[in-house]
């Protein structure tokens, strides 16, 4: 069977791999997944075509005999924690998380709030494939989408719940806000009133068409490094579409990736607030968080890149501290085990706030090491060949081949995989010195123009 569900969740380009015909067809293979009965909470975030899949999904769901709630516009991390504590079997997010405008997707989520695993991933391509359905009778089918309003309010509130809110409101802290023109607008700038602080939203208006590329990314957020700066901010924060990760800006205009920021905030939760537990994270992170937590006797286990992996790794075990991954996506178990914007936003400021210091000298206390994340648009099939000469290429070296290839050495390490969501192959380098990383990247570049011209 051809796989559908990628890294996380089911995505293509709207009115070319989203057309009517495939979004009923995997709609009723997820109705058939669920069952009949079963209680489904259904959101979307601002894109491009959103809405009409929304409605397509939300009728099929129906004529397939389940109950379905409409949360509306809803950043992925809030529909999750009201599937979680609100009683549904499952739900369905409409949103391509960090991908490009002109992509859609389909995310399904299960009764405990994370996407559903990989093996409940392929029962419902057999489905898909099979085309076992089930339609209700005409006597069945006067079911209604019930409207469900309190998505957003709940979580923000939720979020609150978990940080020191009197000390983040001490600092007065001015904060800078980029949704890129989506649904973190909704929740964010609302969390850190109600935590005291003072928010800059910039793109803050929903927008299928947004002012930047919804990955954020030092490249992506240059002009929103530069507001910080512009408006004085203590931080500023770029989340991505469905506002799942927090990329974060210090107040000179710095943006740091998202595996430095879960350092700092790994090392927070067992400084300040005395929690303990293994971090979980894939392979692409920096060994940073090695080198701080290791003086605390805080284990870290590496998994395949991918959050869903991850959050179902850490429900299972039962004994995490945290998880993230080096894209700005953190998760906090007691609030919940997915990626979380707002949730990585207000544990930073309780950081802040507990430190008593800039974000940039939180942020200067950490190994410096040089860093370079590029990516090639590929193919599958050129991508894995690229990484088979990659293998070889770099044979010396230890290869850990749990996702793509990772080449690790004493002086960097080095990962070239394919990405599950959209053809691209993604290389990501760390090292020492910065004429090393530009070496390794160009021994990279040259294999790639190798395979690509052959």
């Amino acid at each position: 069977m051809k796989k559908l569900f990628g890294t996380d969740g089911v995505r293509g380009v709207t009115g070319i791999d989203l057309v009517p015909n495939f979004i009923v067809r995997l709609a009723s293979a997820i109705g058939a997944f669920f069952g009949e009965r079963s209680k489904i909470l259904v959101g979307m975030d601002m894109r491009a075509g959103g809405d009409a899949i929304k409605r397509i999904v939300e009728g099929t769901l129906i004529l397939s005999g389940l109950r379905v709630y409409d949360a509306g516009y809803t950043p992925t991390p809030a529909l999750q924690y009201a599937i979680k504590t609100q009683g549904f079997d499952g739900g369905v997010m409409i949103t391509a998380s960090h991908n490009p405008p002109e992509y859609n997707g389909i995310k399904v989520i299960g009764p405990h709030g994370i996407e559903i695993d990989r093996d409940e991933e392929r029962v419902i391509e057999e489905y898909f494939w099979e085309e076992r359905f089930r339609v209700v009778d005409w006597k069945e089918a006067g079911e209604s989408v019930v409207r469900y309003p309190l998505v957003n309010d709940m979580y923000v509130n939720a979020v609150i719940s978990h940080v020191d809110r009197e000390a983040i409101a001490r600092r007065h802290f001015r904060i800078l806000v980029d949704p890129v023109n989506n649904v973190g607008t909704l929740t964010t700038p609302l969390v850190l009133k109600k935590l005291g602080v003072k928010p800059v939203v910039i793109n803050g208006t929903l927008d299928p068409f947004p002012a930047r590329l919804p990955e954020p990314t030092p490249e992506t957020l240059a002009e929103t490094a530069k507001a910080v700066t512009i408006y004085k901010c203590d931080l500023g924060v770029g989340h991505d579409g469905d506002a799942d990760r927090a990329i974060f800006i210090d107040e000179g205009g710095r943006v740091h990736w998202g595996d430095r920021s879960a350092t700092l905030l790994a090392k927070h939760l067992v400084v300040h607030r005395g929690e303990r537990g293994r971090i979980y994270t894939g392979v692409s992170s920096s060994t940073i968080i090695v080198d701080v937590l290791k003086h605390f006797n805080v284990e870290v286990v590496w998994l395949k890149v991918g959050s869903v992996d991850i959050a179902h790794t850490m429900r299972k075990s039962g004994d995490a501290l945290c998880g993230f991954e080096e894209n700005g996506g953190f998760m906090y178990p007691p609030h919940q085990y997915v990626r979380d914007g707002a949730m990585t936003t207000a544990l930073f400021l309780e950081l802040m706030a507990k430190e008593g210091k800039r974000a940039s000298e939180l942020f200067d206390e950490l190994p410096q090491y040089y860093t370079i994340k590029v990516k090639y648009r590929l193919n599958r099939g050129l991508a894995l060949e690229v990484i088979r000469r990659v293998e070889e290429e770099f044979k010396d070296a230890l290869l850990i081949t749990i996702d793509g290839v990772k080449v690790v050495s004493r002086d960097y390490w080095l990962l070239v995989r394919p990405s599950g969501t959209e053809p691209v192959l993604r290389v990501m380098l760390e090292a020492k010195t910065e004429n090393l990383a530009k070496e390794i990247l160009e021994r990279v570049d040259s294999i790639v123009k190798g395979v690509v011209g052959s």
